[in-house]
């Protein structure tokens, strides 16, 4: 089997550009595929609290202040999404926190936004699939020694369903998703009902952990607890991100799935903490899980605990990366398309989605994965200041723009965003505060280091459009030479852009070939400013310009010089490319090798003179 015929039984068959409307996501599909992240901290969010205040005992007291910090984080979830909504109204295009803040804040408060959230994407795999597996091998222990190895799968998994597309990934994730929010309500329900009827039974603690203190309760410890907690708000700013891809009206469709995000998590969050606390749950660092102690309580040891514990809750948080999936790519091509990183990331795949995105997604997870052997605890500390930060930024992105519009009602817009601004400062200060001497000075210092990264390639692409750029080049008057009978030697100029390598490859054709045609791919470009360029400095040689309604550059091409050459048998075609050459070998990845996958199609098609033109930059 070929590498072709493998790709189209993993990934399927491309889809046409001008399907890309139709791959869009209803409300329903959009909330199993933009909200898994969120929804699935219920499952780990009450436990992470409870185990930080245990560092001050298990008594009734100490656990009892999971409810109020639960109180104070779904406070702070109406307040993020009462924000986003905001954010969403004004951006309907999308308007995600690096967007958001380059355009209201500047330059680097867009980038230390963007960066901020391409490393919470890639943390966000790896702590979801790590924990998934976790719960995994916790119900079948023969599997642990292979905990690194289930990772990578699922992780490739993951990576195949997304490449087939943005349509039929939310289909393969509506069913787990809506079982597990299904599943915890029934679990709540159940739970409640057994209070009015005064049927509750509180959970026997570990007799070990009983008379166990470490250390007082503090307000540092609370705080802690509160950090450990807001785990639960990472994935909310999904929906804000990928307003694009909902079907139309988008913005309208992303505000009532946002809404009903908030709804859904905050009534669970808040009813397994509750439920925690009257059913008195002492949680272990190392054994039986929160939910898996609370279920087995309130349900006992029958078919709806293992569904909930061996199937919905297993699946939900390692579906929980997908979250990533839908969102990092689409990040990647923001940045990319403005030049901060490599161009291959604004492409779109077979599939209408951002492949390259996605593949380098997978990559970074998988690398991580292994690093921290699919250790759940060693990641986790390094998870949340991302996402506050860039929830900070973009919050105070909103305020200014709301004062620089001053549109209807922008006041009370304003306050909510000043608010939203606030909020997730504090609770940055707190995590970083709690969490930097636990690992998450890592991300402190990764942050900057990438915005460093992305000057450095916006720096080297505004080196090459200087070089090639046409805005000193005279144009020179050209007169179209006379048509012949009789063609000896025909030559082809391949044009992705109008630039000087373009113009020194026409003046070499024109000095060799008696017939000239340029060939110009069009996969959805700005076609008119291209068209004015080639007017100006290439006015009497012919353009043809190739549709591509699959986005590819090389089939249009390869098709249209097996014609040409059929149309002029007996004599050598001249294949000439232009290709400009970067200082150093490292520069060349920076930019799509497209020359080369064009050569070597044209050889494996038997074209005999292919020619390449380079320009030195």
């Amino acid at each position: 089997m070929t590498f072709s015929q493998l790709k189209r039984l993993l990934v399927g068959e491309s889809l046409p550009t001008s399907a890309h409307a139709e791959e869009r996501l209803t409300k329903a599909a959009a909330l199993a595929v933009l909200s898994s992240d969120a929804l699935s901290s219920v499952a780990y969010a009450t436990q992470e609290t409870l185990l930080v205040l245990m560092a001050a005992g298990s008594s009734r007291h100490v656990l009892g202040w999971s409810l109020p910090i639960a109180l104070a984080i779904v406070i702070l979830l109406i307040i993020v999404m009462v924000s986003y909504r905001q954010t969403i109204r004004a951006y309907p295009k999308g308007g995600g926190s690096y967007i958001v803040a380059r355009e209201n804040l500047g330059l680097y408060p867009g980038l230390i936004a963007g960066a901020s959230l391409m490393i919470d994407y890639i943390l966000t795999v790896a702590v979801s699939v790590s924990a998934g597996i976790d719960n995994l091998v916790s119900a079948l222990p023969a599997l642990r020694p292979l905990t690194v190895d289930l990772c990578l799968i699922f992780i490739f998994l993951l990576m195949i369903a997304n490449l087939r597309g943005v349509k039929e990934s939310g289909r393969i994730f509506m069913v787990p998703t809506y079982a597990f929010i299904g599943s915890i309500f029934l679990l709540l329900g159940i739970g409640f009902f057994n209070q009015l009827t005064g049927n509750i039974t509180p959970v026997p603690p570990p007799a070990e952990s009983i008379h166990h203190i470490g250390e007082e309760l503090s307000l540092f410890l609370v705080l802690r607890a509160f950090a450990a907690g807001c785990t639960a708000l990472t994935g909310v700013e999904a929906i804000s991100d990928g307003v694009l891809a909902f079907k139309p009206p988008e913005w309208k469709n992303a505000r009532q799935t946002l809404l009903a995000l908030g709804i859904i998590l905050g009534i669970m969050f808040l009813g397994i903490t509750y439920l925690a606390n009257l059913y008195q749950v002492v949680p272990a660092d190392k054994g039986e899980t929160v939910l898996s102690i609370l279920s087995r309580q309130i349900v006992g040891t029958n078919f709806l605990y293992y569904f909930i514990v061996l199937f919905a809750t297993p699946t939900i948080l390692l579906l929980a990366a997908n979250t990533s999936y839908a969102d990092f790519p689409r990040l990647c091509y923001f940045l990319a398309r403005d030049g901060f990183l490599p161009r291959q990331l604004s492409l779109l795949g077979d599939r209408l989605v951002y492949s390259n995105g996605i593949l380098l997604l997978s990559l970074s997870a998988a690398l991580l994965v292994i690093m921290f052997k699919g250790d759940t605890t060693a990641i986790i500390p390094l998870y949340a200041v991302g996402v506050f930060t860039s929830f900070t930024l973009s919050q105070a992105g909103m305020v200014r723009h709301w004062f620089k519009e001053q549109s209807k009602g922008w006041q009370v817009s304003a306050w909510i965003n000043g608010i939203g601004t606030l909020a997730t400062l504090l609770v940055l200060a707190i995590v970083i505060w709690t969490k930097f001497a636990l690992g998450a000075w890592v991300v402190v210092f990764a942050i900057p280091c990438l915005v460093i990264f992305f000057g450095s390639i916006h720096r080297h692409y505004r080196y090459v459009a200087d070089k090639l750029s046409l805005a000193t080049l005279t144009p020179k008057q050209y007169v179209a030479k006379p048509a012949t009978t009789a063609v000896s030697h025909p030559a082809i100029v391949i044009v992705g852009q109008v630039h000087r390598g373009t113009i020194e490859a026409l003046d070499y054709a024109r000095g060799i070939a008696d017939k000239i045609v340029a060939v110009h791919v069009d996969i959805g470009g700005d076609n008119e400013k291209f068209q004015r360029d080639w007017q100006t400095f290439a006015p009497d040689i012919p353009l043809k310009v190739l549709p591509s309604p699959y986005r590819s550059v090389v089939e249009p091409i390869v098709d249209y010089v097996r014609d040409f050459e059929a149309r002029y048998p007996g004599v050598l075609t001249t294949i000439i490319i232009p290709a400009f050459v970067t200082r150093r070998w490292w520069e060349e990845l920076l930019h799509n090798q497209t020359t080369l996958f064009l050569k070597n199609a044209l050889r494996t098609k038997k074209s005999r003179v292919i020619t390449t033109v380079r320009y030195y930059l």
